[in-house]
């Protein structure tokens, strides 16, 4: 039998007291000067994160007015779009605002602060949260249904191995994030790394200009008025290039643009060109149309180059801007008077594979740990609804 076990057999064999939030806690509703907080103190609903993950620095903090004040142990939780799940157990005194609700326990003699944060945390309570709210587009939760949700309140020692327990996964996921976040920097050190290798190791190979080589392209200019929010063909900006469209094209102007005017071919390394500029995508031949300017492709015979090992090559690129000007472009000049080292096919293949291993090692690792934090995560969720689960007493 655990501690627990023991502790709810001495001390609430037969169940334990619900009781409504309004019984154990309250809204703040002391107001303080915006002077008294900082982007540390200050916590709005927009800095709070989704899915319990506590909150981050605040990037914007009112300049005049007040602030719904908070302290240390109270639990604020983000009253807009409840499905976001964002709450957070204060660590400091600080303000808010009243798009977020602001809980603080009557008797800290009758509830610990974390173990109401713990079961203010629970799906449970969300669920209940959500299901109380009323708006279409943004969502507000109700504050009287908040206060009328019903919680166990078991001795306060039961409460103290709850939270001893919840707090051991807590701090092991928390353990393995920061392992996550060291192998994510490694990453990133290590693929700079070879890619530089890549491009040193081959220096006694003839270097060529890409003009020498290839020509710079890029897709027939679409206007706003000719895009659309949802549909079937995905139109890449500089933005969102290698990732998920936002905005898209009817069939009949991408089949139109596509027969008329320069489209790339299946294999060809794409480019941003303004904003981060210098990502580099390999085109995975699906349908889609590309942003005039903002993104070029390099068309490449492949005759001395192959297109991954440019591709590789343009992610090792720093590539050189005019310092003048607030947006920065790589301008089509700028790409074909680059120097690329050009060594034997087979041995571009090489170091290609070479690349590839190494990165791929670090990546097996970091998706491990993932994996390992996923499953911590699920058996936290999943022992916190368990021990947060008692019979009710009567």
């Amino acid at each position: 039998m655990s501690r627990l076990d023991e502790l709810i057999a001495e001390l609430c064999p037969d169940g334990v007291e619900y009781k409504k939030l309004e019984d154990v806690a309250t809204y703040a509703n002391i107001r303080i000067p915006v002077s008294m907080v900082n982007s540390n103190t200050y916590v709005g609903v927009e800095n709070l994160l989704p899915n319990k993950q506590g909150k981050t620095i605040s990037n914007s903090v009112p300049k005049e007015g007040v602030v719904i004040q908070f302290y240390s142990g109270d639990i604020l939780i983000g009253n807009i779009r409840p499905y976001l799940r964002k709450i957070w157990l204060a660590d400091c005194d600080g303000g808010t605002n009243g798009d977020v609700l602001t809980i603080q326990i009557k008797r800290k003699t009758e509830i610990f602060p974390s173990y109401l944060y713990y079961v203010l945390s629970s799906e449970a309570f969300f669920v209940y949260d959500i299901q109380y709210s009323k708006g279409a587009k943004m969502p507000r939760g109700s504050k009287d249904a908040v206060m009328n949700y019903r919680l166990p309140v078991p001795p306060l020692s039961v409460q103290q191995e709850i939270v001893r327990i919840l707090d051991h996964f807590t701090e092991l996921t928390a353990e393995l994030q920061k392992q996550l976040i060291k192998e994510e920097q490694l990453l990133s050190v290590k693929q700079k790394y070879y890619l530089n290798k890549l491009v040193s190791s081959n220096i006694q190979y003839e270097t060529r200009q890409l003009r020498d080589l290839m020509n710079v392209r890029m897709c027939k200019r679409i206007q706003k008025n000719q895009t659309v929010s949802n549909g079937s063909i995905p139109f890449y900006k500089n933005g969102t290039l290698g990732k998920e469209a936002d905005t898209y094209i009817p069939v009949e102007l991408y089949e139109e643009y596509k027969a008329k005017y320069p489209y790339p071919e299946k294999g060809a390394v794409m480019l941003s060109t303004a904003g981060t500029v210098g990502r580099a995508w390999i085109f995975d031949g699906k349908p889609a149309y590309f942003q005039d300017s903002n993104v070029v492709w390099l068309e490449n015979d492949e005759n001395f180059v192959s297109n991954e090992y440019l591709y590789w090559f343009c992610l090792s690129m720093p590539w050189k801007l005019p310092s003048r000007g607030t947006i920065k472009h790589l301008h089509n000049d700028m790409i074909l008077d680059t120097y690329i080292s050009v060594p034997p096919l087979h041995i571009q293949n090489d170091c290609i594979n070479f690349l590839k291993a190494a990165i791929n090692n670090f990546e097996l690792m970091r998706d491990s740990l993932l994996s390992e934090i996923s499953i911590r995560q699920k058996q936290y969720e999943y022992y916190r609804d368990k021990l947060l689960s008692f019979p009710e007493k009567g």
